[in-house]
């Protein structure tokens, strides 16, 4: 049994499978998933249902980009004995949430996700004109409260997203929450707590609903997940009628903002595929040092005695992520006097980057020559993601009335 079956606190997140991962991935995804992993239950997933919402025209090896990344994230770390690891299409509940949240989600909600007219503007070489695709972040919001996190991890740029999923939670619950003879069920679930427990509760209540002192609420909250006599969807309508709801089927995730990605790429912009500055995550030392070796510098540093200015050199970007203080003061004082050339400068930081991917490559050689490892990986973590996948998608249905 992995470790994540012992935290209480569940994590979402995911990444489209579109490819190679590079160092801008490492240093802004995956060094915070390998620190969540051992503070909370996580579910990461490979993505490749949302690769087809930009790349459905192609002919993508779908199995080889999974089992690229699959390999990419194990190298640098992430743990299967230590969190979920499954691929999105893999577990069918994910289609058939979504399937069902399309059904009550209004369509001007997904029309106004900034993303939606920014993702169009930018790949206008792309037919992008598809239900899929303005689908795309209800998809997101299914692959999230399938598992009823309490964080998903996301940069700014993302919060959005979230805010959707927290609109179409709290719509769900408030068409399918209130089932019929809520009231009745709550005060027969509450007679269940025993005398004090029950007594204590409605203190709880009472004073929550008057005085709106979230201490209540959290204590009431609180009182009731300990209590094991009550079934699921007891506590589910005492939640709910505590937040004066009703059964909170679908809980509304919170934004776990992460530390923007400082990650430069070849040319000074951040690290993107998109502009074509990457260095990938287990390229190979000669390759490496070939692109650093050409990357543009101060373009008024034209000869190796012409004092430089390392702030409008893309070189002087990765030292700032890599270099310690001493190496980044030999730097600003050897540019600016002309007493190292670009050629040094570089080479000091080509160094770094090749000492970071060393293990990496090394522990994904050793993945390659085991895919069935890694599968097994897969298989395992898409059967538990399924287990939980399930049982939400079947408190869905009944909620709705469907026959199961």
């Amino acid at each position: 049994m992995s470790s994540s079956a012992t935290k209480t606190t569940k994590v979402v997140s995911g990444m489209r499978t579109t490819g190679s991962l590079h160092l801008g991935h490492y240093h802004g995804v995956l060094k915070n998933w390998l620190k969540l992993q051992h503070e909370y239950d996580c579910f990461f997933f490979a993505a490749d249902l949302h690769a087809l919402t930009t790349h459905y025209a192609e002919r993508v090896d779908f199995e080889k980009n999974i089992m690229n990344m699959i390999i990419d994230w194990l190298a640098v770390g992430v743990n299967p004995n230590a969190c979920t690891i499954f691929v999105q299409s893999e577990v069918p509940e994910h289609a058939e949430l979504h399937l069902l949240l399309s059904m009550v989600t209004p369509l001007s909600w997904l029309e106004r996700v900034p993303t939606f007219k920014d993702q169009q503007e930018k790949l206008k070489d792309k037919d992008l004109s598809t239900y899929g695709f303005l689908g795309y972040p209800l998809l997101q919001s299914a692959d999230i409260l399938l598992y009823k996190p309490k964080y998903v991890p996301v940069g700014e740029d993302q919060v959005t997203h979230i805010e959707l999923t927290r609109e179409v939670a709290r719509r769900f619950n408030h068409l399918f929450g209130k089932e019929e003879g809520f009231v009745e069920k709550a005060e027969l679930a509450i007679s269940k707590m025993g005398k004090k427990n029950a007594r204590l509760y409605r203190s709880l209540l009472k004073n929550y609903q008057e005085t709106g002192l979230t201490e209540a609420l959290t204590q009431g909250l609180a009182l009731v997940k300990e209590q094991s006599i009550l079934s699921m969807g007891d506590i589910k309508r005492l939640e709910g009628f505590l937040e004066g709801t009703g059964k909170v089927i679908l809980p509304e995730p919170e934004a776990l903002l992460t530390p923007e990605s400082k990650m430069p790429g070849l040319d000074g912009q951040k690290m993107s595929k998109s502009y074509s500055n990457v260095i990938g995550l287990r390229e190979s030392k000669e390759s490496v040092e070939k692109k650093i070796f050409t990357m543009q510098t101060d373009p008024k540093r034209i000869r190796r005695d012409d004092p430089g200015t390392p702030e409008k050199c893309p070189v002087w970007e990765l030292h700032k992520v890599y270099s310690n203080e001493d190496t980044k003061k030999w730097v600003q004082q050897g540019c600016t006097s002309a007493g190292i050339g670009c050629v040094d400068c570089k080479r000091a930081v080509c160094e770094k980057i090749i000492k970071e991917q060393e293990p990496i490559i090394a522990k994904g050689l050793e993945l390659e020559a085991n895919p069935r490892m890694v599968k097994e990986v897969l298989r395992d973590g898409c059967a538990r993601a399924r287990e939980v996948a399930k049982e939400t998608l079947a408190e869905v249905s009944d909620a709705i009335g469907l026959i199961r």
